[in-house]
C-alpha cells in the first residue's frame, strides 16, 4: 500500500512539474562607456588555424552580429570594409596608419579585426580567436596616401622594436567547451538567447558551431570593453588631476616679495 502511494505521488509530482512552462532568461548585455556614440567597422577575419572551412567573411559577420548588441556602438558591416580594401588594393591591414586610412574612408572611429587561431567544430567544440581594435583616435584626414606603400613601411627592421601604441587593443582567448569553466560560461551566455521549449535548449550552442563562435566573440568583445573602460577611467582621472592642479591658487612666499631680504 505504501509503495503504491509513493508511486502515485511521484507520478503526480512529475505531471505537475511538466506543466510548468520554462521562462526565458536574461541575456548578458554589454555597454561601451564613452561620452559619444562610437562607430566601429568590422574587417574580414584572418584565418590562422590552418582549417580551410573557416570562412573569413562568415566569421566577420558573426562578430558583427555580436557587436550590434553592444550599447553605445554603431557597427559598419564587413562588406563596406571589403569595398574599401578593394579600392585601396589591399587584402588586410598591416599597420595603424593603414587602419587609420581605412577608417578615414569609412568615416568610423576604429577598425575591428578578428583572427581565428583554432577551429574544431566537433563535439566538444573548441575555438581559439583574437579580436584587435585599432583606434583612429582623431588622426588628421590623410590625402594622396598609397595604402600599399604604408604596408611596405609597416614592418620594423631587425634592429627596431615595435613602438608603444595607445591606439591598439587586443583580446585573445582559447575556448574549449570540454573545460568546466567554459561549459558553464556557454550556458550562462545562452540565457535569454535560446528557446527554452526547443528540443535542444542551451545544448544547441555546443552543437551549432556558428552559435558557439558567437559565444567566443561575445567573450572577447567583453574583454575589449573592459580594457576600453579602464583606459577611459585613467584618462578621466588624469584630466581631473590636471583641472584640480590648475585651479589651485598660486602660493606666494614672503621671500619672493622681499627679494630674500627680511
Amino acid at each position: 500500500m505504501n509503495r503504491m502511494r509513493s508511486i502515485r505521488w511521484l507520478a503526480l509530482c512529475t505531471l505537475l512539474s511538466g506543466c510548468v512552462t520554462p521562462k526565458y532568461g536574461v541575456e548578458q548585455q554589454l555597454t561601451l562607456k564613452t561620452p559619444v556614440q562610437a562607430v566601429w567597422a568590422v574587417a574580414p577575419a584572418i584565418n590562422l588555424s590552418g582549417e580551410p572551412q573557416v570562412d573569413p567573411l562568415l566569421q566577420a559577420d558573426l562578430l558583427y552580429q555580436q557587436l550590434q548588441s553592444v550599447h553605445n556602438v554603431t557597427v559598419i558591416p564587413v562588406n563596406r570594409v571589403v569595398e574599401v580594401y578593394s579600392a585601396l588594393r589591399i587584402t588586410k591591414v598591416e599597420s595603424e596608419k593603414q587602419a587609420a586610412l581605412v577608417c578615414d574612408q569609412l568615416g568610423c572611429d576604429a577598425l575591428v579585426i578578428p583572427s581565428v587561431t583554432l577551429f574544431d567544430p566537433y563535439s566538444p567544440p573548441k575555438m581559439g580567436a583574437s579580436v584587435q581594435l585599432l583606434l583612429r583616435n582623431g588622426l588628421a584626414h590623410m590625402e594622396n596616401v598609397n595604402a600599399r606603400d604604408l604596408a611596405r613601411r609597416a614592418t620594423p627592421s631587425a634592429d627596431q622594436s615595435l613602438p608603444p601604441s595607445p591606439n591598439f587593443m587586443q583580446a585573445v582567448g582559447m575556448f574549449d567547451s570540454a573545460n568546466g569553466s567554459t561549459h558553464a560560461a556557454v550556458l550562462e551566455y545562452a540565457k535569454g538567447r535560446n528557446d527554452p521549449l526547443g528540443p535542444m535548449g542551451a545544448k544547441e550552442y555546443f552543437a551549432d558551431m556558428d552559435r558557439y563562435c558567437g559565444f567566443v566573440y561575445h567573450s572577447l568583445i567583453a574583454d575589449l570593453i573592459r580594457q576600453s573602460d579602464e583606459i577611459h577611467r585613467k584618462d578621466q582621472e588624469r584630466r581631473d588631476a590636471e583641472t584640480a592642479q590648475a585651479s589651485k591658487p598660486e602660493t606666494i612666499h614672503l621671500a619672493d616679495l622681499t627679494g630674500g631680504r627680511e
